[in-house]
């Protein structure tokens, strides 16, 4: 087909393509890499948009490409899978643990047109020859030689179009995770899960060795501890994942093997996977349940490039701890065991404040440039991180009560209830009510806090009634997954961190056509989605509540 640069490949950009009138139905797109989406969501959306091959490259603009100022060279490819999920995609919601017990079924997150990365010279050789519409503004790379404009067509005579072909072979691989334990000594059947990728296509210093390397240190440092004299209140699991870069496949299989009873056990999930990317910045992706345990954590832990400076003094000065705390994303190693098994996880990221490191997902992703990067100091760094998931591990495996903020999606509920309020008018005109979302956000605000009161006023010393509040506390995520969807369908079931039409995000994005694009609005599918938001809301806060006695719902 013909071929069209469609920058990022967002759904924005696909979108203003259209409104460009730029014919895309047929032809191959060609997306460079970033934007704030993954590798799978632009050969996602280029597949909704028409077009039936994808291509990946790495601009100037956004990755550097100067080999002598730590970049990538122009013949260098990104390579990421395009799986829009995790796992193995041909047992999607069930485990590949015996393949011949369940028949193939392909994931709905699998692309069914080609993709393929390629080099920034390439891309340049194919975008050189375009001809069309000019780009829209901020659309220009850097490539040389290439004035930017939209295509399908190409220069010169005749009407030139381009072949593209994918030849991958299957074939069934086995994979090995690798597990040890530390058996905790009063509630031994609840555990901390600390975890991390082991494979990777290139040498994988950041993709997997960094993890691999604070895995095996955190492990030693707490048998350590054990040996003299230390028992945790509940056990601890240490993981080596295998087939991560294929999309977590190995991580994903083990939740789907045991996704009925993980809720029971896991109290929480740690991934060390790209945990080093720099010095300067921390990120912390976690789900909101386990955020105020960063507080704690970062005023106790030196920061790897200041001297003497704790993390949390350094953030402070950047408006405050909870600035650095951002949602899970579909790619993280974490993202996973919350969206789609409901155990709550949190992935840490040092990056750089004045570059990035260019090398991930490559054949240059060595020891030695990552040591550039940081100057040397890929040990303080790795130090760091370390001290900072085993203080947050330390903490949830011996406090009495596990310090988990139950109350923390009772104000996500409340931004949807503002959002309700400003288009009441216009619900109420088409016949829709949102009271009953006001009356289960209302339920799980009061559920959270009443047990944060029985919890202050108890005898938490009392191990029978610890672990009554525990066993409440460690499943509230679980109570998000939302019952109303099919795990093979809709795996990341999770109303506020999952994808689908069931998620908060997806029904406050329908919300809004009421006042972007009224003629858009289904109002079938907008009842449908407000209901099945609303009893999960309301699931959640009668579990919450305790015994079924303690719960008041009309009829």
């Amino acid at each position: 087909g013909g071929v069209v640069y469609v920058n990022y490949g967002r759904r924005e950009d696909f979108e203003q393509l259209r409104s460009l009138g730029i014919a895309l139905n047929g032809s191959i797109a060609v997306a460079r890499v970033g934007g704030g989406v993954s590798f799978a969501e632009k050969v996602w959306f280029a597949q909704e948009a028409g077009h039936v091959g994808v291509l990946i490259y790495p601009d100037p603009a956004d990755v550097p490409q100067d080999p002598r100022r730590l970049g990538l060279h122009s013949n260098a490819v990104i390579s990421e899978h395009v799986h829009l999920g995790s796992g193995d995609p041909f047992t999607p919601g069930f485990p590949s643990f015996n393949l011949t017990q369940f028949p193939s079924t392909q994931s709905s997150g699998l692309p069914v047109i080609p993709a393929q990365p390629i080099s920034a010279n390439v891309a340049s050789k194919l975008l050189s020859q375009l001809s069309g519409v000019g780009c829209p503004r901020g659309w220009q790379g850097r490539l040389p030689y290439v004035q930017c404009v939209l295509g399908p067509g190409f220069t010169g005579p005749g009407e030139r179009k381009m072949k593209m072909a994918v030849y991958n072979t299957m074939k069934p691989v086995l994979l090995n995770n690798i597990f040890a334990s530390i058996e905790g000594k009063v509630e031994p059947d609840h555990y901390i899960i600390i975890g991390a990728q082991r494979d990777s296509w290139g040498p994988g210093a950041v993709k997997s060795g960094v993890g691999t390397a604070l895995l095996m240190e955190l492990a030693r440092t707490f048998s350590n501890m054990v040996e003299n004299g230390f028992y945790p209140r509940r056990s601890l699991l240490f993981v080596s994942w295998d087939g991560g870069d294929f999309g977590n496949v190995g991580a994903t299989e083990w939740l789907e093997g045991y996704l009925t009873m993980l809720h029971l056990k896991a109290v929480a999930y740690f991934s060390l996977d790209q945990a080093i990317l720099g010095d300067d910045i921390l990120s912390v992706y976690t789900s909101p349940l386990l955020a105020d345990l960063i507080e704690g954590a970062i005023k106790q832990v030196e920061h790897p490039k200041h001297t003497g400076q704790s993390i949390l003094s350094l953030v402070r000065r950047q408006g405050g701890w909870r600035n650095i705390v951002k949602p899970l994303y579909l790619n993280s190693g974490a993202y996973s065991f919350t969206a789609f098994g409901g155990v709550p996880a949190m992935q840490l990221h040092f990056t750089e404040d004045a570059r990035s490191y260019p090398f991930v997902n490559t054949q240059l992703d060595s020891v030695g440039r990552l040591q550039e990067l940081l100057q040397g100091r890929l040990r303080s760094v790795g130090r760091a991180v370390g001290e900072l998931v085993g203080l947050m591990v330390l903490k949830l495996s011996h406090d009495h009560i596990l310090p988990l903020d139950v109350t923390c999606y009772s104000s996500t509920a409340q931004q949807l209830s503002s959002k309700l309020n400003q288009h009441a008018a216009q619900l109420q005109s088409r016949g829709l009510s949102p009271q009953w979302v006001f009356s289960a956000r209302g339920d799980y605000s009061r559920a959270a806090k009443n047990l944060h009161e029985a919890i202050k006023n108890s005898d938490i010393q009392d191990e029978r009634l610890a672990r009554l509040y525990n066993t409440r506390i460690m499943r509230v995520e679980y109570y998000f997954l939302s019952q109303y969807v099919s795990v093979v369908e809709t795996p990341f079931r999770h109303v506020f961190h999952g994808r689908g039409d069931h998620t908060l995000s997806a029904l406050a994005d329908h919300l809004s056509l009421l006042t972007s694009a009224p003629h858009l609005f289904d109002e079938a599918l907008f009842r449908r989605q407000l209901a099945l938001f609303t009893w999960t809301l309301q699931g959640a806060a009668n579990a919450l509540s305790g015994d079924v006695w303690n719960i008041d719902n009309p009829l």
